[in-house]
């Protein structure tokens, strides 16, 4: 297995000795929670590199990429042909900050695939994307209060990093520290797939709720496909 350089062509240190680097200035040595290695022992491994469904360390070794960074790398590393056309938009700026033709191209083609996509808006993560949609719900509708259910991740917004406390949903506890009160008690959590749980919540609770959101592949609760009946009845 051949070294990985760096940019001035050195080796690269391993991933122990980088992990000791990144905790005198990162908070746990890195820079997400989900990369840091505290469930399944030992160190993060460094990885400089990929390839189709590869990732390489800096040690040179290789791994399976099961995760392509939380989605998006869905056609695999260094595709050679996306990678031409990153290359060519790169040739013609690289943050133009405006009004630009190429989002528009992209929200035509989307709408016009997917029927019931009337309008979209492009954002920079999960998060904002969930945390503008919860928003509209509540202008919309002039309520405050969302459902979400239990195991579901939305982003780190803080009104979705709770979990289900005592009772169904009127004791919501935080994952994270640093959450406020008032945007704790404003979130009520339901379990999965249990209509019977939804239904009480929903007619106690019904004329505050704005929306309610639920990922029908949770990823962080063992990607459990959710019924399609629970789905609806969850949006009905």
């Amino acid at each position: 297995m051949a070294a990985a350089l760096n940019s001035s062509n050195r080796p690269v240190a391993g991933s122990e000795a980088l992990f000791e680097r990144a905790l005198r200035v990162s908070p746990g040595g890195v820079h997400s929670p989900v990369r840091a290695f505290r469930s399944v022992g030992g160190i993060p491994r460094f990885m400089v590199g990929g390839q189709g469904a590869m990732l390489r360390d800096v040690e040179g070794r290789e791994y399976i990429d099961f995760c392509m960074a939380f989605g998006p790398l869905i056609l695999g590393h260094a595709d050679p042909q996306i990678r031409a056309v990153a290359e060519a938009a790169l040739a013609r700026g690289w943050s133009l900050g405006t009004a630009e033709p190429y989002s528009l191209e992209l929200a035509e083609f989307i709408s016009a695939a997917i029927p019931w996509v009337e309008s979209i808006r492009f954002v920079n993560s999960g998060t904002e994307a969930v945390m503008s949609a919860l928003r509209l719900a509540r202008g919309a509708t002039g309520r405050s209060k969302i459902l979400k259910f239990e195991g579901c991740y939305h982003g780190h917004a803080d009104s979705m990093l709770l979990r289900a406390g005592s009772g169904l949903a009127d004791a919501p506890l935080p994952d994270s520290a640093g959450l406020a009160p008032d945007v704790v008690q404003e979130t009520l959590i339901a379990p999965l797939d249990d209509v019977a749980a939804l239904e009480s919540l929903f007619a106690s609770q019904g004329k505050a709720l704005a929306a309610a959101i639920i990922e029908p592949l949770p990823a962080n609760y063992g990607l459990l496909p959710q019924r399609q009946q629970f789905s609806k009845r969850s949006h009905a």
